[in-house]
């Protein structure tokens, strides 16, 4: 039998070696839409450039398919790193024990620091249990053309919200439009108000079923809301309008303002470059903190993973500001590390100010909730704001959802 050369015993030597330190990382992603899914090949591939010990298998699956898979995953045999979201969504994860305590990586990496008004939409029980790479600021966005023409100041408290209301409808011009079809923009109306009559705490304790639906501090969010109502400064037949078809009273000039969404900023026409600004959510009560709504994706490392080494130090990737700087370029978003940078857009440096000065976030009332809590509730806001009269019953209604939802 002939023998092998020395040499090439000794390379099939350090193949074996090499293949004996690597690793596969596997990681399940929805981020199938064309963007995000180029932006995150270029970060594994910077992953796997450096950490060449590691070899990534990057499985790629549509949102709504995922939502339902995800739960399959994780209670049988899951990949080493799941992308999702903060909130209730993550802590549903978090209370069935199968999202890992990742508190020692926010601790090295000093990202209470870093990504301060992230930090509560990822903190159960004083843990961390995700990386947030990406957000996008909610707020108003307004007709500055308008403003400017009647004389209007962008107003910082409720007072002067009132004021600029009053006066736009004066003019016959719808103050606030809304399209409250599919209800959850009648939601973002619920959060704001609640985050600024009680505070961030509140809001979360009554997401997370804490806080009947009957307290006399809801019902003050409602008394704030029927300040708007009443008078008549939504839309009419909103009800009757998707987010979408509520958008032309905007840009036609029929009405001057929208509480939405930043994604709602690539709609804008053309012609209106320049006639549309951004400002935040006005102050209810000043010595309530400043939090805001702004929904964040994130990765996690399911409990059961095999490869929990190399799940921590993409984790740690993920972090990065340079990481975040790349991804969210591609997104049109604002990353959570306060030291990265969100791509030059005027609505995003609003947002990014906003957001980096804020005293923490929610996520959105139906990402926050429970599934069945939210529907209910965000049927209630809807009928609220077409019937006020109704508040007793719907809030009584609430409450009961609330005791079954949450089992009390």
């Amino acid at each position: 039998m002939k023998k092998l050369p020395s040499l090439l015993i000794g390379a099939l030597a350090c193949a074996a070696v090499s293949l004996a330190h690597a690793s596969t990382l596997v990681i399940n992603s929805d981020q199938a839409d064309p963007a995000p899914k180029k932006a995150f090949e270029e970060i594994i591939h910077k992953f796997e450039s450096e950490n060449p010990d590691i070899s990534v298998k990057y499985n790629l699956y549509d949102k709504e398919g995922y939502k339902t898979a995800i739960r399959n995953w994780l209670a049988t045999s899951p990949p080493d790193v799941v992308f999702w979201y903060a909130g209730n969504r993550m802590k549903t994860f978090v209370d069935r024990g199968m999202f890992e305590d990742v508190s020692d990586i926010w601790e090295k990496e000093g990202l209470k620091e870093l990504m301060p008004s992230a930090t509560s939409a990822m903190t159960i029980n004083n843990k961390q249990y995700g990386i947030p790479y990406t957000y996008y600021q909610w707020g108003m966005y307004y007709r500055k053309d308008i403003f400017a023409k009647l004389d209007l100041q962008v107003p910082k408290t409720w007072d002067e919200f009132l004021a600029v209301n009053a006066k736009l409808k004066a003019n016959d011009i719808t103050p606030i439009t809304i399209g409250t079809k599919y209800l959850w923009t009648a939601a973002g109306w619920f959060d704001y108000l609640d985050l600024r009559t009680n505070g961030l705490k509140f809001h979360m304790d009554l997401m997370d079923g804490k806080i009947p639906y009957t307290d006399a501090r809801v019902r003050k969010v409602f008394e704030y809301w029927d300040q708007l109502v009443k008078p008549g400064y939504f839309l009419k037949n909103h009800a009757s309008y998707s987010w979408q078809e509520a958008q032309p009273f905007l840009y036609n000039g029929k009405a001057a303002m929208y509480l939405i969404g930043n994604f709602i900023t690539p709609n804008f026409p053309k012609e209106l470059d320049g006639k549309i600004g951004f400002f935040q959510f006005p102050i209810i009560d000043a010595k309530v903190p400043v939090a805001e709504d702004a929904p964040m994706d994130t990765v996690h490392i399911p409990a059961r993973a095999a490869n929990k080494k190399d799940a921590r130090k993409f984790l740690e990737f993920m972090a990065r500001a340079d990481n975040q700087t790349l991804v969210n370029a591609a997104l049109l978003q604002i990353p959570t590390n306060k030291k990265a940078h969100a791509p030059d857009n005027v609505f995003l440096n609003d947002g990014v100010k906003m957001l980096n000065a804020a005293a923490g976030t929610a996520q959105f009332y139906d990402r926050d909730t429970s599934p069945r809590m939210a529907q209910e509730g965000m049927k209630g806001f809807q009928e609220f704001m077409v019937k006020p009269e109704r508040l007793d019953a719907i809030l009584k209604r609430l409450e009961r959802v609330r005791e079954r939802a949450f089992k009390e």
